[in-house]
Formats: C-alpha cells, structure tokens, sequence
C-alpha cells in the first residue's frame, strides 16, 4: 500500500497501530463494520510472528510459519477494504480527539486509535543465540515446550516468569536447567519452591550462559561464574534454550499521551480497575467512577477518550497471538461503539 491511498485532508474514522495479531484482528473487525480502518503495521510489520517458526497453537489453524499467518492477516484485511501502510509512527500530536498523527510522509487526522504495539521479549545479545532464534533458543516456553518432547533444556532467569517456564517445560522435556545470574531469585516464595523441588530441574545459580553451542540447531551451552568461587559447569549438552530474563513493550510513542504502568504497559480501564483492586494503583473515587461509567461497553478504551490498546502492549501475563487477537477485537468493538456515541 502507497503512501498515496492517504488522504491528508480527511478524518480516518479508526486508525490502528500496529501491524501483529492485535492490529489485524482490530482491523478486521473494523473493516466488517465499514469503517475502512488504516492500519500503521510498522517498518518492518508483523511483530514477534515475523520471528517465529512454526505455530501449532492458534485456533483452527494445525500448524503454519510464523511469517505465513501474517501474511494470511493481512491479505484478509485489505479485501475488506482495511488500507495498511508498512511505516511507524513517530508521535502524537494532541490528547483529544481528533487525534494528529505523525509518520514518515506526514500526517493523518483520526477520530478513534486503537494501539496495539506489541512488546519484545528481552535477550542476552549474544550473536549465538541470534542466530539460533527459532532453532532452539526461544523466549516463550508456552509457545515452543511441545516441540520439546524428551529433550534437555535450559531456562534462563530468576522471576515469576522463568519459573513459570521451567515448571512448563517439565511437561515435555526430560530435564530442566534453570540458570541465574544470582545467587538469589526475585521470584516468589512459592513459585521458587516448587521449582526447587521438582524432580527434573537442576538450578544452577550465579552463572550466565556466555555462549550457544551449534550451527543450525541448539546443541548446547557454555557457561560462565558470575560470583568467586561459584560451582559453574562450563558446558552443558541441551536441545533447547528459553530466555526469560522479562518483555519490554513498544510503548514509547504514546509515553505522556496514555497512562502506562510502572513497566510501560498501556493501561485500559480493564486493567486499570484489576490494579486499583489488588492495591496497585491509586485512583481517586471520581476517577473511578468516570472509569466505571465508561467500562460499561469500553473496557479496552485507555486513560484518553477515544484512544484504545489491546495485545501485548496491555498483556503482560499471557503473550500469546490468540490472546492478542482476542484483545484487538475487542478494542475494534469498543472503537465502534465510541463512534456510535459520537454520532
């Protein structure tokens, strides 16, 4: 899609955001509703998908590549009349309605943006794990663990979530490595207990994995003492290597025109009431009761009237594409109810 298929002088009626599961199924909804959404994928589009192998776990689909199922999104879309265009944009120009947005070749006026930028998981930076990026190391144990069957593995990290993943894989592999640059976890209690106490995982602490082992698959690791005197292996035969050091979302360009979350997630007033119950937040009772008063029919709107989120800007407990998707249809819904009121 051009440039040129943008009138600049019109008011778009919904504008998404980003181009992974999140913003095709927004923009797929928008589009069955008439609404012609135009959709900013990114340069380049497509988010973690685009980075994935093979996916055996999104719903009537048996398996397919990662860059495939994209690829299917987005021709589905624009049949519909969805415009896309392969670029970012760079910021937004006001915190009402209509909304300005600024991208490369100009900028557009919208009534509705749904924001659905996704989030990265964080790596070691090694050149090795790179390039062995869906040929072994992965960053998602829910994701990849079937693919793992009576395999050796390792998990990487010392929170909640490489916990989580190690217990995940005990599922499948026949041994879990859970290896930490520390000496002590920031996971909780429970969760490092259990981990502790499982038959298949050997912890190994103040260490890091200083290099991926094999040429077109994962072969194993090579680790190194983070501490004096610590008792490190300096190499361990595996199949599989799960990075679970944390996931940064990609929310800076709506940093200071949406509330975000201590870690930069996008707050929508689903997640901004499930904070205010569990002591996370403070909210003052008139903010509340705006927020409740809204959520009734648009609880994926954010901190802005009009501006909405879903995916893995907002998700930052499940991360998957179907769970993306799920979200970017409701944020399409809630956007068509909006423009409903304003009519």
């Amino acid at each position: 899609m051009t440039d040129t298929a943008v009138t600049q002088e019109q008011t778009e009626q919904v504008t998404i955001i980003g181009g992974g599961p999140a913003g095709m199924s927004a923009a797929l909804y928008a589009a069955r509703a008439g609404l012609k959404p135009l959709i900013f994928a990114g340069s380049p589009y497509g988010g973690q998908l685009m980075l994935t192998t093979e996916v055996e776990n999104y719903p009537g689909i048996k398996t397919i590549m990662g860059p495939q199922l994209i690829e299917d999104m987005r021709a589905q879309v624009k049949e519909l009349g969805a415009r896309i265009l392969d670029k970012n944009v760079l910021s937004f120009d006001q915190k009402q309605a209509p909304f300005t947005l600024k991208y490369d070749a100009g900028v557009i006026s919208t009534k509705t943006v749904i924001v659905a930028l996704g989030a990265k998981a964080l790596w070691l930076n090694l050149d090795s794990e790179q390039r062995l990026r869906g040929k072994g190391v992965s960053a998602c144990a829910t994701c990849d663990a079937f693919f793992f069957k009576e395999k050796v593995v390792a998990v990487v990290g010392g929170g909640d979530t490489a916990m989580e993943e190690a217990l995940v894989l005990t599922k499948f592999a026949s041994k879990v490595y859970l290896i930490h640059r520390r000496g002590e976890f920031r996971a909780s209690s429970i969760m490092i207990e259990r981990v502790q106490n499982h038959e298949k995982i050997e912890v190994i602490t103040n260490a890091q994995v200083k290099e991926v082992l094999g040429e077109q698959k994962v072969e194993g690791i090579v680790l190194t003492p983070t501490s004096e005197g610590a008792n490190v292996p300096e190499k361990i035969e595996l199949q599989g290597l799960f990075i679970a050091i944390g996931h940064k979302p990609d929310t800076e360009i709506v940093k200071g025109v949406v509330e975000l979350t201590k870690q930069g997630y996008v707050y929508t007033h689903s997640t901004w009431a499930l904070d205010y119950l569990h002591s996370k937040v403070d909210i003052s009772a008139q903010v509340l009761a705006d927020v409740a008063k809204k959520s009734e029919k648009l609880t994926t709107m954010t901190s802005v009237d009009g501006i909405f989120a879903g995916g893995d800007c907002v998700d930052m407990i499940y991360r998957q594409a179907s769970t993306a998707a799920g979200m970017g249809v409701a944020a399409a819904l809630d956007a068509q109810h909006y423009l409903e009121t304003l009519e």
